[in-house]
């Protein structure tokens, strides 16, 4: 966790990663994300959402065209 990091709630972070807040709240519950808990609070610091996001991204294929295009 950095210094200057926001800390989310589940809202925010759900709203942060464009899916609903049962998906956030599955992943502290499977302990898929790491979290801060404050007492009864639950909060995501940014850091770990933009690790999370950078981890899943999937790079694009880059396909090779042939020189010769399609046989008919």
């Amino acid at each position: 966790m950095h210094q200057t990091d926001r800390l989310l709630t589940a809202d925010e972070a759900a709203e942060r990663l464009g899916t609903g807040v049962r998906f956030v709240r599955r992943l502290i519950s499977e302990r898929r994300i790491r979290y801060v808990k404050l007492g009864k609070y639950v909060r995501i610091p940014e850091s770990v959402l933009t690790a999370f996001v950078e981890e899943r991204t999937v790079e694009p294929v880059r396909v090779r065209r042939s020189r010769y295009g399609r046989a008919a």
